[in-house]
């Protein structure tokens, strides 16, 4: 494999992560209005009907043969474990600080990269994105403001994001594009018995549907579309590896948006996490070139 296919989804694993981070930043602009759980759901619902007009999923029969070939559940989880993941952790980013959130989310992808390690130098990187999240983390002023359930709900956003991307990687190889649009497709009506009463209720004005646009193309459509493609050229164990670097982009977004303060610590632990990510794309590049 030549060199710039392989940059080619690295490149596009960062960019949806931005993405994905500026998307929550303008998300938490809707929790006053809507709330957490009216916001996933206008999220979801909107991001489906990107998707679906895009990708047209309907055409050429993918539910029938998704059954028919075996990766029916493969869809089911990746569905499932879209809707999981955004209400969890869209529900603890209204208790605690973004950066808090997606360092304890990180988890996830953490737990996916060491179930699929094999050689030593496989965990040293993620030995040093522990340490640079463990640094990363405010421990004293982030957990003053983020209450228990919050951190809970970060934990339970991550086991999401590791079903996310092991059903993901399968989904995305058998499916492409199509089976993004019908995983969101899917999250989307099973978010719809949670969260359908909250927005009606809510009755989002035009200003807050087209804030919605917006986080829906930031949070869901744009990177799981990059994802996506990327997860069909990565192995899983550099794809979960990669996402390590997530946490120091929601800290630098939550700085130039937010205004949030990076103290030395923090920006010892965005070292770490970052070094992390890209000794494990080195590496790898190595073995699969």
């Amino acid at each position: 494999m030549t060199r710039r296919p392989f940059l080619l989804p690295i490149a596009a694993v960062l960019a949806g992560m931005l993405a994905s981070q500026l998307g929550a930043s303008l998300a938490k602009s809707l929790f006053p209005a809507l709330g957490p759980v009216a916001a996933t759901t206008l999220r979801l619902l909107l991001a489906a009907a990107v998707l679906s007009l895009f990708y047209r999923p309907w055409r050429g029969g993918l539910l029938r043969n998704a059954r028919a070939s075996g990766h029916g559940w493969d869809l089911a989880g990746y569905g499932f474990s879209l809707a999981f993941m955004n209400l969890a952790f869209y529900l603890a980013l209204a208790r605690a600080p973004m950066g808090v959130v997606v360092a304890v989310e990180f988890t996830g992808p953490l737990a996916v990269a060491i179930g699929a390690s094999r050689r030593p130098v496989d965990f040293l990187w993620v030995l040093l994105a522990v340490c640079g999240l463990l640094v990363l983390v405010p421990w004293q002023a982030g957990l003053a403001s983020a209450d228990a359930a919050g951190l809970g709900l970060a934990l339970l956003s991550g086991l999401g994001w590791a079903g996310y991307i092991v059903f993901g990687t399968r989904a995305g190889a058998a499916h492409g594009g199509s089976g993004v649009a019908l995983g969101m497709i899917l999250s989307a009506t099973l978010i719809l018995p949670v969260g359908g009463a909250a927005l009606v209720t809510a009755a989002p004005g035009w200003m807050l549907l087209a804030t919605g646009l917006a986080v829906a193309l930031l949070s869901s459509a744009i990177p799981y579309v990059l994802e996506i493609h990327a997860m069909q050229a990565l192995p899983t164990r550099t794809f979960g590896i990669l996402m390590s670097v997530e946490p120091a982009i929601a800290t630098l977004v939550g700085l130039v948006v937010l205004g949030e303060q990076l103290s030395m610590p923090q920006l010892a632990g965005i070292a770490g996490v970052v070094c992390a990510s890209l000794g494990s794309a080195a590496t790898s590049r190595q073995t699969t070139a």
